[in-house]
């Protein structure tokens, strides 16, 4: 079955599923293989739970059972990716073309995609990834979302290989494009710090090529080289220093950040002055659409963080600051240098490996160690194997404790309770930080 026959069942279910147990009813079910799952196993199970088709591979066994509700195709996912494309551009019932913003970077790409929602939402119906649904098959699960009331589409772009935002690029085909920052993150995957701005630059080249528009923070140096290496690419300037914002000191009595942006005075419910730019961002891509500065700041006021993404809650024995959703050499350092400026009485920091480093990875491991030595901390709990490399060779310090894993750190915190501090939990996604939350 082709794309387009494909898109016309599409149009009668109004969605789709790669899970059979999220079935409802009506949802057309695609069976995914990887390494380690085949939902063509799946497929008759799907239809049995109220599915309206199962699109399957057509080398399956799924393929034989001769039931008019089951799909062949050759690949799935390629399936599954033209469908989202052929939406993309389908989707408005009088033809009209539908803007989508479309964003990547190695870190604050999914806080700065909630933040651009949460502004444009104040005068459009938007469509936005869903958490970070921002792979191979969570892009087009998200183009897929988008229906003929939405106004404006965000959709969120996540990269760990050289290839991955070409792969991603032509289905979400932006119009107006951003990304937040580039940094050490998945160097295993993209080889030298030279890749990982190479990868993310795709997005440059896929707009100028078609057109469209990019926003570039012109106070970082290497996104204006980037954005300058690319004749002809349009592109649109914001930034803190280059709109003359100012980013208000924090203190423990006032934890969150806190910016003086024009006449206006932006709290926020986000911990850490790392977020400014965050924040930039989304009222940058507001008035690209319209949107008053003042409805922009109201609505990032009113925009809560979830997700263990720039966190801070209390519980009833300390302050928390809760970044554990994932890290890399810069996103610590700059959550290192906020918890700095914190004037807490006690102060505790909970770090866990940041994975997928590559041949670089004690060496960043030893420059976060050192930079916990300058900083005034109580006490210092590491976690992984990487961390543990790093202070063999930089010595441990008296008031550092080492932890294999996260659920080790539980139990060492279960039996020595820390209490009256404020602390910072932070690591990569696989080292689940969180699971020591509970002990605090």
């Amino acid at each position: 079955m082709n794309t387009e026959n494909l898109y016309s069942l599409f149009r009668q279910s109004g969605c789709v599923t790669t899970d059979s147990r999220t079935i409802k009813g009506g949802e057309i079910f695609f069976a995914l293989k990887g390494e380690n799952f085949d939902g063509n196993l799946y497929a008759e199970k799907a239809l049995e739970m109220g599915a309206s088709y199962a699109v399957v591979d057509a080398d399956s066994e799924a393929a034989t059972k001769g039931n008019e509700k089951i799909i062949p195709v050759e690949n799935t996912l390629d399936a599954l990716q033209k469908l989202a494309a052929y939406h993309r551009v389908n989707v408005k019932e009088d033809g009209s073309r539908l803007p989508v913003v479309g964003l990547t970077g190695t870190n604050g790409k999914t806080t700065t995609k909630e933040l651009i929602r949460s502004v444009l939402s104040s005068k459009y119906n938007v469509t936005a990834t869903q958490g970070n649904l921002n792979n191979d098959i969570g892009v087009p699960l998200s183009l897929l979302k988008i229906t003929p009331d939405t106004e404006i589409a965000v959709i969120e772009m996540g990269a760990s290989h050289p290839d991955d935002i070409a792969k991603l690029i032509w289905m979400v085909d932006p119009d107006l494009g951003l990304i937040t920052n580039v940094g050490k993150a998945h160097l295993l995957g993209f080889g030298s710090f030279e890749g990982v701005k190479k990868a993310k630059g795709v997005i440059y080249d896929y707009i100028c090529e078609h057109g469209g528009n990019v926003l570039v923070n012109m106070d970082d140096r290497n996104l204006t080289e980037m954005a300058s290496e690319r004749d002809g690419l349009k592109t649109i300037g914001y930034g803190i220093s280059f709109e003359g914002a100012e980013v208000i000191p924090s203190s423990s009595e006032q934890p969150f950040l806190r910016m003086k942006i024009g006449e206006y005075l932006l709290e926020t419910n986000l911990v850490g002055s790392y977020n400014a730019n965050n924040v930039m961002a989304a009222i940058a891509v507001g008035k690209q659409f319209g949107v008053e500065l003042k409805d922009a700041i109201d609505a990032i006021a009113a925009y809560v963080p979830t997700n263990n993404r720039s966190q801070m809650t209390k519980t009833e024995n300390n302050s928390l600051v809760v970044d554990a959703y994932n890290a890399n050499p810069s996103s610590m350092a700059a959550a290192l240098d906020n918890f700095a400026l914190d004037q807490s009485a006690v102060k505790v920091a909970l770090l866990g490996d940041m994975r997928e480093l590559g041949e670089e990875s004690v060496k960043e491991h030893e420059a976060i160690v050192k930079r916990l030595s300058e900083i005034r901390l109580d006490k210092i709990h590491l976690v992984g194997e990487e961390f543990g490399k790093a202070l063999d060779n930089v010595g441990k310090a008296d008031n550092v404790c080492w932890f294999k894993t996260s659920e080790e750190l539980a139990s060492f915190l279960s039996e020595n309770p820390v209490k009256g501090a404020t602390i910072l939990v932070k690591g990569s996604r696989g080292i689940q930080m969180e699971k020591a939350i509970p002990q605090l």
